[in-house]
């Protein structure tokens, strides 16, 4: 009867340690998934606060770019330093270290008393999100590696990531009129507290690269390369394309990050090995990846001005006029990670998602002065939705499948790299094509006239859309070309170990 006893509990044991692993990994993904809610919030959730932080501390509006420039300049420079730093000293020591710098900047930038230390503060998220990022998404990386519940892990993180902005809008809009802009940096505190006491219990640290060195020239060169282009995208809104400004600095981190390319051939530790740009299905993800983040500005940006200043729309009402688009967003992405993608490939899937999103994006320039949020705006919403849901949570899960352990930091960093490099240019480019089609309207008209004005507003938010819709529709084509036929196969040799 003892023996019987050993040999039933034995394959009841076995069976119940996958169970409590798979738990933990599915808790692992709640922590990750809160903890990049936390980072992507922060590119849009300042945005609403402004009028209320400017009135508050005082300072131009020449000066307000730089509330959100310095953490986009602090975040894209720095963020594969952060992969790489992950992948050579642990994921788990630089998960927590971002989060509990992440809070502290944003508790600082809560109690700012001058635009300064503000604009300090906003910087310091940035650095901290540049090495929480990609060690958020490389931990998802290498904690799931059976193919479906990956799919379903990428897309919860996908879907995150591409509504993250639209929840950002919500949430500022929520907390600035309830309570006080200062709360929209306030708010990552309680967040950060609960992702840190879980990442601290869940997560054990591996370090997948241990015997490499920091490859400190492709460090600065990278920074440096990515700093430029961020700034010279940055400048051409307050300046224009002919300034140097914007040119010199574009110009400058071309050159910047081509030499930093040559140098990843030459150095024995690369920061960025090119062997994770060479695999063809990666680097279209990665331009996807680029080519959204761009786009989407025409969503979150300018529709957000129409709705507030030409619909009167409230800050509050402003961000739920954007939770359809979430929803769609959500659904398409758990369908085209989990069910799509791993029966027809992303060959047909991202292109598909890119078209639906582009004839989204054509359908909103038919807005007016007097148009209605519900014929008019939540249609075209709900079908960008579905259209990017299909497009960035596979090409987050493409970007980072398949990489070897030890470049998985470095790889997740490329993907967060893409998205903000993206926005950058897509802020840049449409807001400079929105406001040459508003002055072009005026010329030749009454300028004074309140009705002409609005018209012209309306010119620059349409000429911003179709732009949108173009941007959208060449990822639909470059997506098409670029991608291999068939389903997605992943080197065994290749595929990272679970580390719990």
């Amino acid at each position: 009867m003892s023996q019987k006893t050993v040999t039933d509990s034995a394959p009841a044991r076995a069976a119940a340690q996958p169970a409590a692993a798979s738990a933990k990994r599915w808790w692992i993904l709640a922590i990750v998934a809160l903890a990049q809610l936390m980072v992507v919030l922060d590119a849009t959730i300042v945005n609403i606060a402004l009028p209320s932080a400017q009135a508050d501390l005082g300072f131009s509006d020449g000066s307000r770019q730089w509330i959100v420039t310095a953490y986009a300049l602090a975040f894209a420079s720095l963020l594969l330093l952060g992969g790489r730093t992950a992948d050579l000293f642990g994921r788990k020591p630089a998960f927590l270290i971002g989060v509990l710098g992440f809070a502290a900047a944003s508790a600082l930038g809560g109690a700012a008393t001058s635009f300064e230390m503000l604009v300090v503060a906003r910087a310091l998220q940035g650095v901290f999100g540049a090495l929480l990022a990609p060690a958020a998404l490389s931990l998802l990386n290498t904690t799931f590696t059976d193919a479906r519940e990956r799919a379903k892990a990428f897309s919860v993180y996908g879907a995150i990531a591409g509504a993250g902005g639209a929840v950002g809008l919500l949430l500022g809009g929520v907390l600035t009129d309830a309570l006080d802009w200062r709360w929209t940096l306030y708010v990552n505190v309680p967040i950060a507290l609960v992702a840190l006491a879980g990442g601290w219990l869940l997560l054990s640290n591996h370090r997948d690269a241990t015997n490499s060195k920091l490859d400190v020239p492709g460090t600065i060169l990278v920074a440096a390369g990515l700093f430029a282009v961020v700034y010279g995208f940055s400048n051409a809104e307050s300046h224009d394309w002919g300034s140097p400004l914007t040119w010199g600095f574009l110009l400058a981190g071309g050159v910047l990050l081509a030499a930093f390319a040559w140098w990843q051939t030459r150095a024995a530790h690369p920061l960025l090995p090119l062997r994770i740009l060479l695999d063809r299905d990666r680097a279209a993800s990665f331009l996807a990846v680029l080519i959204s983040g761009a786009g989407m500005f025409g969503v979150f940006l300018f529709l957000t001005y129409y709705l507030q200043l030409n619909l009167g729309f409230s800050p509050t009402r402003t961000g739920v006029a954007f939770l359809p688009m979430v929803a769609a967003l959500m659904v398409t992405a758990q369908v085209g990670t989990t069910a799509l993608v791993p029966r027809i490939g992303p060959k047909a899937v991202l292109p598909l998602g890119f078209a639906i999103a582009a004839g989204g994006m054509a359908w909103l320039t038919g807005i007016g002065v007097g148009s209605d949020y519900a014929t008019d705006v939540l249609p075209q919403l709900i079908v960008i939705g579905l259209g990017l849901g299909l497009v960035m949570p596979p090409a987050m899960q493409l970007a980072t499948g398949g990489v070897a352990a030890e470049d998985a930091g470095v790889a997740s960093a490329t993907v967060n790299a893409m998205q903000q490099v993206g926005g950058s240019i897509g802020t840049a480019l449409l807001s400079t094509l929105a406001a040459s089609a508003a002055t072009d309207y005026l010329a030749g008209r009454d300028a004074t006239s309140k009705v002409v004005r609005a018209q012209a507003t309306i010119e620059s938010y349409t000429t911003a859309f179709w732009w949108s819709a173009g941007l959208f529709a060449a990822g639909s084509v470059i997506a098409f070309f670029l991608f291999r036929r068939g389903v997605p196969e992943q080197d065994p040799s290749a595929a990272p170990v679970v580390h719990m």
